[in-house]
């Protein structure tokens, strides 16, 4: 004899299923997958790091050998570490702006002559 009294456990149960889900989703959109935007940031970084770094480092091994060759020792390395930091500021700065795009290259004006 089935008793009437007890209420029918899955009765609602696709609105709990929903609800739940609803729920789950709400909490956890903002932490999915990283989107494609914030690869692109970290390789911006990087490759402003690496172009700060790189110009450093062959300056100071080009002054460094001159210095060895010429026995001037430190004043090329130290001439050469000022232009290698000003090289890789540059650099940053063609970097971010977007001007890297060759020697003299300037973008057509308004009235399309080059």
């Amino acid at each position: 004899m089935p008793h009437s009294d007890k209420p029918d456990p899955l009765e609602g149960l696709a609105a709990r299923i929903e609800q739940a889900r609803s729920r789950r989703q709400a909490r956890t959109e903002g932490s999915g997958p990283p989107d494609e935007s914030s690869g692109r940031f970290l390789s911006v970084a990087m490759r402003i790091g690496v172009e700060l770094v790189a110009a450093l480092v062959v300056a100071m091994g080009a002054g460094w050998l001159l210095d060895r060759w010429l026995g001037t020792r430190p004043w090329l390395m130290i001439v050469f570490f000022f232009l290698g930091s000003a090289a890789g500021i540059m650099n940053v700065y063609r970097a971010v702006n977007g001007l890297g795009l060759g020697a003299g290259y300037r973008p057509p004006d308004d009235e399309g002559r080059e």
